[in-house]
């Protein structure tokens, strides 16, 4: 009788911890993860992601490994990335942002895929909606109506005599006319005029800028995407030479040299992202975990920058912030 209630206790543990479970009978569990640039070395984003994982349990080299793929910026290799982590048979697979969501959904309908960072995964296709994904993608999205309009709001309050705001956009972005929508709608009740300027690729920065700067514009708002993030530092030299304050989507642009960022913190993301591995490793289906938007924001604001652009900043807004980057 001892020996049947101890094989009991052992099996309900088991099938409620299989990461313990995994522990005990030499399971490692399989992490694939993909992402269009390579990580950075240092990144709190990845720390707090691995972070996330020893916190619920999952110890590298113990019972779960991580398998990465990068396509370095060079995204047309991402499919085939993707497909190498689906050969490997990985157990889930950690897409970070909308081209890899897009490569490991092509190249897998049956392992869970979970985003870390998604724009408007529903007008994407990755799932059917927010509260029902189905299929087997689920995650977290960065979509939040309201970011936008308090963004605008914040440049404002940095530059009261603004009047006319460039907007940097990619056309071929998901969510571009979404969002360039909430910005107007912001902007009118601001009393802000827009200039919209398109850009399809990191040449066009320079052009965009220019056309920012010939049209008087006080200021740029970024909507772009992969494309601003991923060229961000470079976007902070042009636009200190342009003498335009910039601000991105994310306080990541604070830390690159953009004059402010302002939006969800990515590092809570990607802790986040580690939740829904463990839930997944643990059986449930993704279908049955709803997307979730972020719910903590952070303000970033460069000092080193604005005194580089010759601005003042009202100590009103800089004690609001969350990050002042000197």
């Amino acid at each position: 009788m001892d020996r049947r209630r101890f094989l009991l206790t052992w099996l309900a543990s088991a099938l409620v911890a299989p990461g313990a479970a995994g522990a005990q009978t030499g399971k490692v569990w399989q992490i694939g993860y993909l992402s269009p640039v390579a990580p950075e070395a240092g990144s709190p984003r990845v720390a707090a992601f691995r972070q996330g994982l020893r916190e619920l349990g999952w110890i590298e080299g113990q019972n779960v490994a991580v398998e990465t793929r990068s396509a370095e910026g060079k995204l047309d290799r991402l499919p085939r990335l993707a497909a190498e982590l689906v050969r490997l048979k990985v157990d889930v697979i950690v897409a970070l942002t909308n081209p890899a969501i897009d490569a490991a959904r092509k190249a897998t309908v049956s392992i869970p895929i979970v985003m870390v960072v998604a724009t408007d995964p529903v007008a994407t296709g990755f799932v059917a909606s927010l509260a029902r994904p189905g299929g087997n993608v689920t995650g977290l999205t960065l979509q939040r109506g309201d970011v936008l309009g308090k963004t605008l709001q914040l440049l404002k309050e940095a530059v009261p005599t603004l009047s006319l705001v460039a907007v940097l956009r990619d056309l071929a972005y998901p969510g571009d006319r979404k969002q360039l929508s909430e910005v107007e709608a912001a902007a009118k009740m601001l009393g802000l005029q827009l200039h919209p300027v398109a850009v399809s690729s990191p040449q066009d920065l320079e052009g965009a800028f220019a056309s920012a700067a010939k049209s008087r514009a006080g200021a740029v708002v970024s909507i772009a995407g992969n494309i601003a993030f991923d060229h961000r530092a470079r976007i902070a030299a042009i636009a200190i030479r342009r003498r335009l304050p910039t601000v991105g989507s994310v306080p990541e642009y604070a830390e690159a040299g953009w004059f402010m960022g302002y939006g969800p913190s990515l590092t809570d993301q990607y802790r986040r992202a580690a939740v829904y591995v463990d839930k997944i490793l643990k059986g449930t289906p993704p279908d049955n975990l709803p997307v979730e938007q972020p719910t903590k924001f952070e303000l970033a604001i460069n000092t080193k920058t604005a005194r580089a652009l010759g601005m003042t900043i009202p100590r009103s807004l800089l004690a609001r912030a969350d990050q002042v980057v000197k």
